[in-house]
């Protein structure tokens, strides 16, 4: 039987024109590793306006149609790895991880070890199995190169608590990013429903048409002339929320390269966005409990260099 396939076809902008394909395909397709793209172009996978060949050194030009052809992952027996983790709470339901930026939180295409699961399962005798093999435990998920709180179900009566937590908007998840440009006001709301781009399938966008609810309140702690630090709580959690709805209101992360500008400025490489606090009613006992993270030393590096000091 052939393995399922996801198809995306989007449109490449003025900004990454002259940049190799397998680098776009990378920024774009966060969980799937720049070395498996580059095998789907050499599988005759990736195709540039109609055409297959030529393209493992193809640099893009603005206009180029790009259509992905990307197998879904299959279901496997994930393999525990030794693999240190943060753990800042734990008992026999749940755990709370502090992720470093740059691993991913499960196993995709292209991405079946390394990953925050496969340290989890060495870490864990049983996790809940709600999400599946590639999955287990993982009721939320934070972006590769996010850093910060998570929380993970060690058996299915938790995951379904937290699910349903999740899904009544009474889990508290606030972040810490700094965004391009000076506000005006001090807090606000951004209410903007998020989906599928439509002009790029492989990145998120504010779309009124076929969008799902998307609500992040947002809380201005430094100002620094062309870059500010905020406080976003999310309400909702769509993926790349955050960094979409700031980007939609003209103010992108910095380092983020998919939704702001693709220069890397002050050696910031991705986004600048930290799942700061996280709390949340445990399943057995229902007693809310909030958990805290100090922000990673790059954070505060940025923040020191724009004369921050806001730094709690």
């Amino acid at each position: 039987m052939e393995q399922e396939s996801s198809l995306f076809q989007f449109i490449i902008e003025e900004d990454f024109k002259g940049t190799r394909l397998d680098l776009v395909l990378s920024l774009l397709i966060e969980e799937t590793s720049r070395s498996h793209l580059q095998k789907l172009i050499e599988q005759g996978k990736v195709t540039v306006n109609g055409a297959v060949n030529n393209l493992k050194k193809y640099k893009v030009n603005t206009g180029d149609l790009v259509t992905v052809s990307v197998p879904e992952p299959v279901l496997l027996d994930v393999a525990a790895e030794d693999i240190p983790i943060n753990i800042v709470y734990e008992d026999e339901d749940v755990l709370v991880i502090n992720k470093p930026k740059g691993i991913v939180v499960h196993p995709a295409a292209g991405n079946y070890n390394g990953t925050l699961v496969n340290a989890i399962l060495y870490h864990c005798k049983s996790l809940s199995s709600i999400n599946g093999v590639i999955r287990p435990g993982i009721v939320h998920r934070i972006d590769k190169d996010t850093s910060g709180l998570l929380m993970v179900a060690k058996n299915d009566v938790a995951h379904r608590s937290l699910a349903e937590q999740l899904a009544a908007h009474s889990i508290t998840r606030a972040y810490r990013a700094v965004v391009y440009h000076n506000f005006q006001e001090d807090e606000g709301t951004v209410d903007a429903p998020i989906g599928r781009d439509p002009n790029n399938r492989l990145r998120m966008a504010v779309n009124r048409m076929n969008g799902k609810e998307a609500v992040t309140h947002f809380k201005v702690l430094e100002r620094f002339g062309s870059f500010t630090h905020l406080e976003a709580r999310l309400e909702t959690g769509r993926t790349h929320q955050i960094r979409v709805h700031m980007a939609y209101i003209n103010h992108p992360l910095l380092g983020d390269a998919v939704y702001g500008p693709k220069k890397h400025v002050m050696g910031v490489e991705s986004q600048m966005l930290h799942a700061k606090l996280l709390g949340f009613r445990h399943p057995r006992t229902g007693v809310y409990m909030e958990f805290d993270s100090q922000l990673p030393d790059e954070f505060k590096r940025i923040l020191s260099k724009l004369g921050g000091t806001s730094y709690e």
